[in-house]
């Protein structure tokens, strides 16, 4: 029987960026996924849920997902993983990047790990399987259980919607691809949590998304 995950989702910074914390209910270990600031709220949360956070976990490297995992680092005295190395770029900038959106205090994080294609990632006993998935950032990465049938997807795929792709390092083509031959094949019944807005199902998407008609 596997383990049984469970979220809180946290709204952090201007740009209302779904701050995950997740854990596995049977050990009560967790991670944080995607802290972009407001380390308040998400210190709030952590201790509302009672859990122990082991890790950060990074989708990818844009300032409201990863504005805030340096200073969260040193408070919790835990490693960051992820995302794709090709991100590295991105966390490198972080205090540019934040200065120019008015998010003041962002640091330059370097992961512990790496995050790759066929990689996988625990939280307790939980275990998720690591799609690299380019097009909204090179260095986005999905995390997925297949045995609970749920996935951390960041930016990659929104409810309706997928992610933008005007940014530096964006392509389009990439994203889409991605989506179709990463996300889509996952199943209909797997349920995932953006970046940004509501959560979604895969079979919802493939349906009624129109940007993946």
């Amino acid at each position: 029987m596997p383990s049984t995950p469970r979220a809180a989702i946290i709204p952090v910074t201007p740009f209302q960026q779904n701050c995950t914390l997740l854990w596995c209910e049977a050990t009560k270990r967790a991670a944080v996924i995607d802290p972009g600031g407001d380390l308040d709220r998400i210190q709030a949360a952590i201790a509302k849920a009672g859990v122990t956070v082991e890790k950060i976990l990074l989708t990818h490297g844009h300032i409201d997902h990863a504005g805030g995992a340096a200073d969260l680092r040193d408070a919790l005295k835990v490693p960051v993983e992820g995302p794709h190395q090709a991100d590295k770029p991105l966390l490198d900038r972080l205090p540019e990047t934040g200065s120019a959106y008015g998010i003041d205090g962002a640091k330059v994080i370097t992961p512990d790990r790496w995050l790759d294609e066929g990689d996988t990632v625990t939280v307790g006993d939980l275990t998720f399987d690591v799609l690299h998935c380019p097009g909204h950032s090179p260095g986005s990465v999905v995390l997925v259980s297949r045995d609970v049938r749920f996935a951390q997807v960041g930016d990659v795929l929104f409810r309706g919607s997928v992610g933008r792709t005007d940014l530096p390092g964006g392509d389009h083509a990439a994203l889409i691809a991605s989506i179709k031959e990463k996300l889509l094949p996952l199943g209909d019944d797997v349920a995932f949590i953006p970046g940004h807005g509501p959560t979604g199902t895969i079979g919802q998407e493939r349906l009624s998304n129109p940007f993946l008609q």
